[in-house]
Protein backbone atom coordinates (compact mmCIF):
# COMPACT_ATOMS: atom_id res chain seq x y z
CA UNK A 1 0.00 0.00 0.00
CA UNK A 2 2.71 2.39 0.91
CA UNK A 3 4.21 1.50 -2.09
CA UNK A 4 1.13 2.55 -4.16
CA UNK A 5 1.31 5.54 -2.76
CA UNK A 6 4.83 6.48 -3.16
CA UNK A 7 4.48 5.56 -6.82
CA UNK A 8 1.53 7.64 -7.66
CA UNK A 9 3.36 10.61 -5.87
CA UNK A 10 6.39 10.41 -7.88
CA UNK A 11 4.15 10.20 -11.27
CA UNK A 12 2.28 13.53 -9.66
CA UNK A 13 5.77 14.65 -9.13
CA UNK A 14 7.19 13.97 -12.50
CA UNK A 15 4.37 15.11 -14.14
CA UNK A 16 4.66 18.74 -12.73
CA UNK A 17 8.07 18.78 -13.48
CA UNK A 18 6.87 18.14 -17.07
CA UNK A 19 4.39 20.66 -17.06
CA UNK A 20 6.90 23.49 -15.69
CA UNK A 21 9.46 22.48 -18.09
CA UNK A 22 6.99 22.99 -21.14
CA UNK A 23 5.91 26.11 -19.57
CA UNK A 24 9.58 27.35 -19.55
CA UNK A 25 10.37 26.07 -23.08
CA UNK A 26 7.04 27.53 -24.50
CA UNK A 27 7.97 31.11 -22.70
CA UNK A 28 11.25 31.19 -23.98
CA UNK A 29 9.64 30.23 -27.84
CA UNK A 30 7.24 32.97 -26.98
CA UNK A 31 10.10 36.01 -27.22
CA UNK A 32 9.11 38.97 -29.01
CA UNK A 33 10.16 38.71 -32.90
CA UNK A 34 10.78 42.41 -32.86
CA UNK A 35 13.57 42.23 -29.69
CA UNK A 36 16.08 39.60 -30.47
CA UNK A 37 18.55 41.50 -28.28
CA UNK A 38 16.24 40.74 -25.22
CA UNK A 39 18.83 39.49 -22.65
CA UNK A 40 21.11 42.44 -23.54
CA UNK A 41 18.10 44.89 -23.37
CA UNK A 42 17.24 43.75 -20.18
CA UNK A 43 20.57 44.31 -19.11
CA UNK A 44 20.59 47.84 -19.82
CA UNK A 45 16.75 48.64 -18.75
CA UNK A 46 18.03 47.31 -15.32
CA UNK A 47 20.91 49.51 -15.16
CA UNK A 48 18.22 52.50 -16.27
CA UNK A 49 15.78 52.02 -13.90
CA UNK A 50 18.45 51.66 -11.00
CA UNK A 51 19.69 54.96 -12.32
CA UNK A 52 16.56 56.50 -12.22
CA UNK A 53 15.52 55.02 -8.76
CA UNK A 54 18.51 56.46 -7.04
CA UNK A 55 18.98 59.87 -9.21
CA UNK A 56 16.42 60.47 -11.73
CA UNK A 57 13.14 60.53 -10.03
CA UNK A 58 14.18 61.44 -6.86
CA UNK A 59 15.89 64.89 -8.24
CA UNK A 60 12.10 64.99 -9.79
CA UNK A 61 9.91 64.53 -7.13
CA UNK A 62 12.08 67.56 -5.21
CA UNK A 63 11.62 70.09 -8.38
CA UNK A 64 8.04 69.26 -8.38
CA UNK A 65 7.87 69.82 -4.35
CA UNK A 66 10.36 73.13 -4.52
CA UNK A 67 9.31 74.68 -7.83
CA UNK A 68 5.58 76.50 -8.30
CA UNK A 69 3.51 74.98 -10.64
CA UNK A 70 3.39 77.99 -13.11
CA UNK A 71 7.19 78.36 -13.08
CA UNK A 72 7.02 74.60 -14.08
CA UNK A 73 4.64 74.62 -16.58
CA UNK A 74 6.87 77.96 -18.01
CA UNK A 75 10.30 75.90 -18.13
CA UNK A 76 8.21 73.15 -20.24
CA UNK A 77 6.63 75.67 -22.60
CA UNK A 78 10.35 76.92 -22.92
CA UNK A 79 11.77 73.59 -24.00
CA UNK A 80 9.06 72.68 -25.94
CA UNK A 81 9.40 75.73 -28.38
CA UNK A 82 12.85 74.29 -28.61
CA UNK A 83 11.60 71.19 -29.48
CA UNK A 84 9.45 72.94 -32.08
CA UNK A 85 11.84 73.67 -34.68
CA UNK A 86 13.14 70.44 -34.52
CA UNK A 87 9.57 69.48 -35.27
CA UNK A 88 9.76 72.19 -38.27
CA UNK A 89 12.60 69.96 -39.91
CA UNK A 90 11.21 66.65 -40.09
CA UNK A 91 8.29 67.58 -41.05
CA UNK A 92 9.67 69.76 -43.69
CA UNK A 93 11.91 66.68 -44.73
CA UNK A 94 8.56 64.46 -44.90
CA UNK A 95 6.93 67.40 -47.11
CA UNK A 96 4.16 67.44 -44.56
CA UNK A 97 3.50 71.30 -45.46
CA UNK A 98 0.63 72.04 -43.55
CA UNK A 99 2.21 70.71 -40.50
CA UNK A 100 5.58 72.00 -40.76
CA UNK A 101 4.21 75.42 -41.11
CA UNK A 102 2.12 75.02 -38.35
CA UNK A 103 5.24 74.41 -36.57
CA UNK A 104 7.18 77.63 -37.91
CA UNK A 105 4.05 79.77 -36.69
CA UNK A 106 4.47 78.23 -33.54
CA UNK A 107 7.88 79.16 -32.96
CA UNK A 108 7.66 82.60 -33.84
CA UNK A 109 4.14 83.23 -32.28
CA UNK A 110 5.60 81.89 -29.15
CA UNK A 111 8.85 83.42 -29.18
CA UNK A 112 7.69 86.69 -30.00
CA UNK A 113 4.36 86.87 -28.19
CA UNK A 114 5.10 83.90 -25.30
CA UNK A 115 8.17 85.92 -23.91
CA UNK A 116 10.89 83.36 -25.76
CA UNK A 117 8.37 80.32 -24.68
CA UNK A 118 7.47 80.81 -21.77
CA UNK A 119 4.37 81.38 -22.50
CA UNK A 120 2.02 78.93 -24.86
CA UNK A 121 0.04 81.52 -27.06
CA UNK A 122 0.17 79.20 -30.05
CA UNK A 123 -1.68 76.22 -28.86
CA UNK A 124 -4.14 78.32 -27.32
CA UNK A 125 -5.09 80.47 -30.97
CA UNK A 126 -5.46 76.87 -31.83
CA UNK A 127 -2.03 76.11 -33.76
CA UNK A 128 -1.56 72.12 -32.95
CA UNK A 129 1.22 70.83 -31.26
CA UNK A 130 3.13 67.61 -33.27
CA UNK A 131 6.08 65.25 -32.58
CA UNK A 132 8.46 64.38 -35.13
CA UNK A 133 11.98 63.24 -35.29
CA UNK A 134 14.67 62.36 -37.56
CA UNK A 135 13.80 58.62 -36.77
CA UNK A 136 10.43 58.93 -38.10
CA UNK A 137 11.68 60.48 -40.96
CA UNK A 138 13.70 57.54 -42.30
CA UNK A 139 10.56 55.37 -41.61
CA UNK A 140 8.49 58.03 -43.63
CA UNK A 141 10.82 57.06 -46.67
CA UNK A 142 10.86 53.01 -45.53
CA UNK A 143 13.77 52.58 -43.58
CA UNK A 144 12.63 49.67 -41.32
CA UNK A 145 12.92 50.23 -37.55
CA UNK A 146 15.14 47.28 -36.90
CA UNK A 147 15.48 45.59 -33.75
CA UNK A 148 13.97 47.30 -30.39
CA UNK A 149 17.09 48.34 -28.22
CA UNK A 150 17.67 49.93 -24.78
CA UNK A 151 20.07 52.57 -24.58
CA UNK A 152 22.01 52.90 -22.00
CA UNK A 153 20.74 56.56 -20.51
CA UNK A 154 18.19 57.16 -23.04
CA UNK A 155 16.27 54.48 -22.60
CA UNK A 156 13.37 52.44 -25.21
CA UNK A 157 14.85 52.95 -29.07
CA UNK A 158 15.57 51.13 -31.93
CA UNK A 159 18.52 50.82 -34.46
CA UNK A 160 16.59 53.09 -37.10
CA UNK A 161 15.68 55.65 -33.99
CA UNK A 162 19.12 55.51 -32.36
CA UNK A 163 20.33 56.69 -35.65
CA UNK A 164 18.30 59.17 -36.00
CA UNK A 165 18.69 60.16 -32.15
CA UNK A 166 22.61 61.87 -33.42
CA UNK A 167 20.72 63.83 -36.00
CA UNK A 168 17.99 64.57 -34.22
CA UNK A 169 20.19 65.95 -31.50
CA UNK A 170 21.99 68.13 -34.05
CA UNK A 171 18.65 70.24 -35.06
CA UNK A 172 18.64 71.17 -31.26
CA UNK A 173 19.59 74.96 -30.94
CA UNK A 174 21.33 74.30 -27.80
CA UNK A 175 23.39 72.06 -29.42
CA UNK A 176 25.32 75.44 -30.81
CA UNK A 177 25.15 76.70 -27.47
CA UNK A 178 28.57 76.83 -25.41
CA UNK A 179 29.34 73.73 -23.12
CA UNK A 180 29.08 75.73 -20.05
CA UNK A 181 25.01 76.83 -20.92
CA UNK A 182 23.94 73.67 -22.88
CA UNK A 183 24.82 71.40 -20.15
CA UNK A 184 22.90 73.19 -17.72
CA UNK A 185 20.06 73.21 -20.13
CA UNK A 186 19.83 69.29 -21.05
CA UNK A 187 20.03 68.58 -17.25
CA UNK A 188 17.27 70.94 -16.50
CA UNK A 189 14.95 69.81 -19.36
CA UNK A 190 15.36 66.25 -18.23
CA UNK A 191 14.52 67.05 -14.87
CA UNK A 192 11.65 68.32 -15.91
CA UNK A 193 10.75 66.49 -18.64
CA UNK A 194 10.93 63.35 -15.77
CA UNK A 195 8.76 65.20 -13.45
CA UNK A 196 5.69 64.88 -15.99
CA UNK A 197 5.65 61.55 -16.18
CA UNK A 198 6.22 60.62 -12.08
CA UNK A 199 2.42 60.01 -12.35
CA UNK A 200 2.61 57.36 -15.26
CA UNK A 201 5.78 55.75 -13.73
CA UNK A 202 4.07 55.18 -10.32
CA UNK A 203 0.70 53.81 -11.70
CA UNK A 204 3.25 51.14 -14.23
CA UNK A 205 4.95 50.08 -10.85
CA UNK A 206 1.35 48.71 -10.07
CA UNK A 207 0.19 47.74 -13.22
CA UNK A 208 2.99 46.24 -15.19
CA UNK A 209 4.37 42.33 -13.89
CA UNK A 210 6.81 42.78 -16.57
CA UNK A 211 7.73 46.27 -16.57
CA UNK A 212 10.26 45.78 -19.24
CA UNK A 213 7.92 44.39 -21.51
CA UNK A 214 5.70 46.77 -20.64
CA UNK A 215 7.50 49.70 -22.00
CA UNK A 216 8.33 47.88 -24.89
CA UNK A 217 4.99 47.16 -26.06
CA UNK A 218 3.94 50.51 -25.46
CA UNK A 219 7.21 51.93 -27.34
CA UNK A 220 7.12 49.94 -30.45
CA UNK A 221 3.15 50.71 -30.47
CA UNK A 222 3.67 54.44 -29.97
CA UNK A 223 6.28 54.54 -32.93
CA UNK A 224 4.62 52.78 -35.45
CA UNK A 225 1.05 55.40 -33.78
CA UNK A 226 3.41 57.96 -34.53
CA UNK A 227 4.96 56.62 -38.13
CA UNK A 228 1.16 55.92 -39.35
CA UNK A 229 -0.18 59.50 -38.48
CA UNK A 230 -2.02 58.26 -35.51
CA UNK A 231 -4.12 55.65 -37.28
CA UNK A 232 -2.38 52.59 -35.95
CA UNK A 233 -4.57 50.71 -33.01
CA UNK A 234 -3.20 49.69 -29.86
CA UNK A 235 -2.82 45.64 -30.38
CA UNK A 236 -0.64 44.79 -27.66
CA UNK A 237 -3.25 45.09 -24.61
CA UNK A 238 -6.66 43.69 -24.04
CA UNK A 239 -9.57 46.24 -25.34
CA UNK A 240 -11.38 45.65 -22.37
CA UNK A 241 -8.30 47.37 -20.88
CA UNK A 242 -7.20 50.02 -23.36
CA UNK A 243 -6.14 52.12 -20.83
CA UNK A 244 -3.08 50.46 -19.83
CA UNK A 245 -1.94 51.59 -23.77
CA UNK A 246 -1.83 54.90 -21.82
CA UNK A 247 -0.16 54.12 -19.46
CA UNK A 248 2.53 51.90 -21.42
CA UNK A 249 3.78 55.25 -23.88
CA UNK A 250 3.59 57.30 -21.07
CA UNK A 251 5.93 55.29 -19.02
CA UNK A 252 8.27 54.36 -22.58
CA UNK A 253 8.12 58.41 -22.91
CA UNK A 254 9.44 58.42 -19.39
CA UNK A 255 12.12 55.87 -20.24
CA UNK A 256 12.86 57.83 -23.18
CA UNK A 257 13.02 61.08 -21.22
CA UNK A 258 16.85 62.16 -21.93
CA UNK A 259 16.28 61.39 -25.54
CA UNK A 260 13.59 63.81 -25.62
CA UNK A 261 15.56 66.57 -23.49
CA UNK A 262 18.35 66.42 -25.91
Amino acid sequence: MKSKSTTRLAARALSLVAVIALSACAAGNDRNANDPLEPMNRAIFSFNEGLDRTVAKPVATAYVEVMPKPLQTAVGNVFSNLGDIGNFANELLQLKITAATEDLVRVAFNSVFGLGGLLDWATAAGLPKHHDDFGLTLGHYGVPSGPYLVLPLFGPSSARDAGGLIVSSAMSPTTFFPLAASTPLFGVNVVSTRSRMLGATDLLELAALDKYSFVRDGYLQSRANALDDGKALPDYVDPSRADTAAVAQDASEAQAQPQTAK
